[in-house]
């Protein structure tokens, strides 16, 4: 309720702004300067598809809707007087987008995910076998599970899609119908899946330079357990949490970790960096103030980058034994619209998180926790392709698994 009322503060001081007439000077259709209430500053408004960025203070340590985004969004907004009344005629704002590359890209997309993806699995190295009945192949077995992911159908109906890639060439057999969750529930997949992530990103590696760091949460079909009615409590779900480093540019997710829905974001940090270096150059790496130390701007440094993170309040710039932090912390002090610019390349992640969800689904379907985590490294997989493709029609990329080599530590069962 607190911060309610801290926004209604906001929105109300925001609609004040607003209606002073001077405050807001439009730069370009997605850019407005705004004067402060309480000083000289000036601090510019960005809009974006994922919503509206300030440079103010408030806007970079609490995030949500500062009251210059909401001055903003009332400038937007103009009042006009009509025989019917006052009406709101709205400003919409407008994105270059390459429609025909869009276009192309989502007609083509089914088939050629299915074809990028029997290439993709295929550089996974097939495991010996010594005895027993012959197995799936291992790569027909990835092939069929993040096919029935990217489809988002049952087990039972993603069979046909089975029979179908049979039909194609694409795989010799089609498996049971339950063997994608046979797959998922075997812990060995699990580090196989993070090596497909990973190359499933490399071919955009020639056009991604600058990364953000994020977490968000996919929901699972389990609960937590609960106290009832008696005392108020409403059984909620488990959750499984993603941790991203991707591209800003094209939103691919170049390396991930997942955890329970308590785990910590900065620990992920180092590691989401050091994979993503492994494929990629790294310029620029940004992230919010959860991801704010001095080991992570080191971590970044050490890649050859450099990490666009904002201070917390009580943040000095004593070093501590870092001459990067307190160098970093004066150009933030100092520097800080040019920091922003740098920083608001973040809100990309935004987009990435939501574009997974939005293909994919936010809900994962499997109940074994270690199911949960293969079947959202397969979404993410799946995710990857998809950007692929459309780079395939908006920057001519030709993507070619079958040539790029697989590094240690998939472990093949």
């Amino acid at each position: 309720m607190k911060c309610d009322g801290l926004n209604d503060v906001r929105e109300q001081r925001g609609k004040v702004i607003a209606e002073q007439g001077n405050q807001i000077k439009k730069v370009n259709d997605h850019s407005f300067k705004v004067k402060s209430q309480s000083g000289s500053k000036v601090y510019e408004v960005k809009a974006t598809p994922n919503g509206m960025t300030c440079t103010c203070p408030d806007f970079v340590y609490r995030g949500g809707k500062c009251k210059h985004i909401q001055a903003t969004r009332y400038y937007l907004e103009i009042e006009k007087d009509t025989p019917q009344g006052i009406v709101t005629e709205k400003v919409h704002l407008t994105y270059k987008q390459a429609w025909d590359a869009y276009n192309a890209a989502q007609m083509a997309e089914v088939k050629l995910f299915d074809e990028l993806l029997k290439d993709l699995v295929k550089t996974i190295p097939e495991p010996e076998q010594t005895m027993g009945r012959p197995r799936i192949p291992l790569h027909e077995s990835l092939f069929c599970a993040i096919q029935k992911v990217y489809s988002q159908l049952s087990s039972r109906r993603a069979h046909g899609l089975f029979q179908n890639a049979t039909e194609r060439g694409q795989i010799e057999h089609a498996p049971n119908f339950n063997q994608p969750s046979i797959l998922f529930r075997n812990p060995e997949i699990t580090p196989i899946l993070h090596e497909l992530v990973t190359l499933s990103a490399l071919p955009v590696a020639g056009i991604e330079v600058d990364f953000a760091v994020d977490s968000t949460g996919f929901r699972t079909t389990q609960f937590s357990a609960y106290n009832g009615v008696k005392h108020g409590q409403k059984k909620e779900h488990h959750w499984v949490k993603a941790h991203l480093c991707a591209g800003v540019k094209t939103n691919v997710v170049a390396a991930v970790a997942i955890t329970d829905e308590n785990g910590g974001d900065s620990p992920q940090f180092g590691p989401l960096v050091k994979k993503t270096a492994e494929g990629f150059k790294i310029n620029e790496v940004s992230a919010d103030l959860a991801y704010s130390s001095r080991l992570n701007l080191q971590l970044v440094a050490n890649e050859g980058g450099k990490a666009y993170i904002p201070f917390k309040k009580n943040a000095t710039g004593k070093s501590r034994g870092s001459m990067l932090w307190s160098k970093m912390y004066h150009y933030f002090q100092l520097n800080r619209d040019d920091f922003m610019e740098h920083y608001h390349k973040r809100s990309n992640i935004e987009a990435t998180n939501a574009a997974i969800k939005r293909k994919f689904g936010e809900t994962l379907k499997s109940k074994n926790p270690v199911a949960q985590v293969n079947e959202l490294l397969a979404k993410i997989i799946a995710y990857n392709l998809t950007v692929v493709i459309h780079e395939m029609y908006e920057n001519g990329i030709n993507p070619d698994f079958l040539s790029l080599d697989v590094k240690g530590g998939a472990k093949c069962i």
